[in-house]
């Protein structure tokens, strides 16, 4: 393996070639479960931690403070033009289901800017609204045995704990949707939860919350009723939900009790269906590239030009389908109300057959911006993992920075030495 000393002599200050190269920092996965155990007193979390062996990577990424700036530019920019009333008017006449239109002061926590950093600057891939993994991040960078003294000029890993922030931003949530005081209960609710593969984040979060004094359960949405009036599980009311449901909608009929409660405005939800159809939706990437409609709808030319670095995407249409097919390798291909990179295809791996499932369905097709590689110390021998960077935020401002490591097409959480990893800012 490469020595500490003899890597850090050869990093320069071309970040993407740090990546590429620096294996300065090498992350003990037996540690960090250690510290997060130490931190979490939570039965059965180190068995839970140890069966997922590909939820921590095995290396942080290194990130300039430059390219930190032009995504922080890309997400104000983004946050200024869905705040313009042509561009929720479009949204929303598109998605014109009642539940859109209920507590429409919430601002969705967690919301999440996934980019790929390329030598241009950073690159915005999606927006996601329930996106995992933020309260994993937190204890994971708030646990790492790094130096005090870094490598490459870099000045520090994203280390300030966010509990106290979370936390505010689902009581500001509370307040935005009318609420006085705080919830007595909060119901984070996912299908299945305890199969899911982030299970353990949902006990780090219930135990959060219950150290601020507020009741916290994890359920499935089957095991709620709605009353009319309360939200239930059990005999328990259930004031607010953190949903990770990816039925953005709530169309699904086991979400009925969700759908009412929040239709009828007794329980808050967040993010909700309004969150996803304003950010998420896929279809919003091509809105935000249009310049000649955004300009009509009022937003600035600073703001214009910072939106011009999103990659351009275009719905599919079936009259182009020649069109789109001859230039598929350079395209990927993305679902309008995708999510965890189901339904995705990078077009040089597209079939006939898959191809005609994308015609049939509801997509839009994205320049195809290739993502960054990160160098990865796996039994004694360097390997290249595929990177993209997430900027957690709310309301537009950033709460968490991440990466995410991977090999394959799209993120995923089965490649070795891939998952979660901890950002580490240049000075410059």
């Amino acid at each position: 393996m490469t020595t500490l000393e003899h890597t850090a002599q050869r990093c320069s200050t071309d970040w993407i070639e740090v990546n590429r190269s620096c294996l300065c920092l090498p992350l003990d996965r037996k540690e960090i479960d250690a510290n997060i155990v130490r931190r979490n007193s939570i039965e059965g979390l180190p068995g839970l931690l140890s069966a997922r062996a590909s939820l921590f990577a095995g290396t942080p990424v290194f990130v300039s403070q430059s390219d930190a700036s032009q995504m922080q530019a890309q997400i104000t920019s983004i946050e200024a033009a869905l705040a313009l009333k042509g561009f929720r008017d479009h949204v929303f006449e598109r998605a014109p289901s009642p539940v859109m239109f209920v507590q429409p002061q919430s601002r969705g926590v967690f919301m999440a800017y996934d980019f790929h950093l390329t030598p241009d600057g950073p690159r915005l891939i999606e927006i996601n609204t329930n996106a995992g993994g933020a309260f994993l991040v937190n204890v994971l960078q708030n646990s790492l045995p790094l130096p005090s003294s870094v490598c490459c000029g870099t000045d520090k890993a994203w280390s300030r704990d966010i509990e106290k922030d979370i936390v505010e931003m689902f009581l500001t949530e509370w307040r935005l949707s009318g609420r006085v005081g705080r919830p007595r209960t909060l119901a984070i609710v996912d299908e299945e939860p305890a199969a899911q593969y982030l299970y353990p984040e949902m006990l780090i979060a219930q135990k959060m919350f219950e150290r601020h004094g507020i009741n916290t359960i994890i359920t499935d949405p089957t095991s709620l009723i709605y009353d009319g009036a309360h939200l239930l599980h059990g005999k328990t009311v259930i004031d607010m939900v953190y949903n990770r449901l990816t039925d953005f909608d709530f169309c699904n009929r086991n979400h009925v009790a969700l759908r009412a409660a929040l239709q009828d405005g007794n329980a808050v939800i967040s993010p909700a269906p309004r969150h996803h159809a304003l950010y998420a939706d896929k279809r919003n990437l091509v809105l935000l590239g249009d310049r000649e409609r955004l300009s009509s709808w009022g937003l600035s030319a600073q703001h214009i030009d910072a939106l011009s670095d999103i990659p351009e995407t275009v719905p599919v249409s079936s009259n182009l389908a020649d069109e789109f097919w001859r230039r598929r390798r350079g395209l990927f291909f993305k679902p309008a109300a995708g999510f965890g990179s189901r339904g995705v295809y990078r077009g040089d791996k597209l079939t006939r057959r898959v191809w005609n499932n994308i015609l049939a369905g509801d997509y839009v097709a994205q320049s195809y911006v290739p993502p960054p590689s990160r160098a990865v110390a796996l039994d004694d021998e360097t390997t290249a993992l595929k990177f993209d960077v997430r900027v957690y935020t709310y309301s537009g401002e950033p709460m968490l920075y991440a990466a995410r490591l991977y090999n394959g097409q799209t993120t995923n959480f089965r490649t070795a030495g891939g998952g979660f990893a901890p950002i580490i800012f240049s000075k410059n």
